[in-house]
């Protein structure tokens, strides 16, 4: 299936229920707006560690399915969808959702999470032993609804916590000059450089997904701090903590190398190096093109 664009695209709902009596996620999204929020982030650094990173798919509606709190989720691409259901295969999403939750949460105490995948009536836990199969039954379940209005607000929510109330590079008027010491140049606009910030490192954190081992080697190209083995040791390091954490320490250790030199201009043009101009963009406030 595919939409009128021509886009591959399928549809899968992931059911989600807490084995942990002191947390109902169910009660938590319905009853306290933080909880909310909370239950929402988990769900959404789950599948960006699953995905390999927030393109290919984007969530529809989180509504109530007694005892379970059920997610739809489009996918947008195949790849993407692939390798959500690899790591799905493998417990990677529920040993992430665990994570996730336990950590945003605040628990004392492990928490376990059982969790169901359905593609319209096919319950893919039973073939995951075939994910070429599973891939099939995604791609030809259609999604019912558009995104719901309080995922949009949800989103924008989490959009604004990441990216806080640092004001963004603009782009600065430029004649075929010399480009200022003190600006650097992206898809033909000079953009004011600047260090970088907390923001910087959670829209990285948030968006680079599996490529940040890319991104890494990039940056270490003048970083003596990211020079090999360093980038092994981080993946080995906080392989249990996802590719949020791993990307996260990441640009925090090349910030804490370079001190005042490390610019936004590097990451931009590692990003834009590792063929990842759309991140470069979302870190920029660059507006999507139509």
């Amino acid at each position: 299936m595919a939409d009128q664009t021509g886009q591959w695209t399928g549809c899968a709902v992931i059911f989600l229920q807490s084995l942990c009596p002191a947390v109902d996620l169910l009660s938590l999204y319905k009853d306290r707006e933080q909880g909310k929020f909370i239950v929402f982030k988990v769900i959404k650094l789950t599948l960006t560690d699953s995905a390999g990173g927030l393109g290919g798919y984007e969530i529809l509606k989180v509504h109530e399915a007694d005892p379970f709190l059920g997610v739809e989720v489009k996918f947008e691409d195949a790849a993407a969808c692939q390798q959500f259901l690899e790591s799905y295969s493998s417990g990677a999403v529920r040993e992430s959702l665990c994570q996730h939750a336990g950590r945003l949460l605040a628990l004392t105490q492990e928490i376990t999470v059982e969790t169901q995948l359905k593609a319209s009536t096919h319950i893919l836990d039973l073939c995951l032993d075939k994910l070429e199969l599973c891939l099939q039954h995604i791609h030809l379940s259609k999604p019912e609804r558009l995104r719901d209005e309080e995922i949009e607000r949800l989103e924008q929510q989490l959009q604004s916590q990441a990216l806080g109330p640092v004001p963004q590079p603009r782009p600065i008027a430029q004649d075929e000059g010399p480009v200022p010491s003190n600006c650097f140049k992206f898809q033909n606009k000079v953009f004011e450089d600047r260090m970088l910030t907390a923001a910087d490192v959670q829209s990285f954190s948030n968006g680079v997904g599996r490529h940040w081992k890319l991104v890494g080697r990039a940056l270490g190209k003048s970083c003596r701090a990211l020079k090999s083995p360093a980038i092994d040791n981080l993946a080995y390091e906080y392989e249990r903590e996802g590719l949020y954490e791993q990307a996260y320490q990441l640009l925090s250790r090349f910030i804490q190398a370079e001190g005042r030199a490390a610019k936004l201009s590097q990451l931009v043009r590692a990003l834009e190096d590792c063929k990842l101009t759309s991140l470069a963009e979302n870190i920029l406030d660059i507006q999507p093109r139509e």
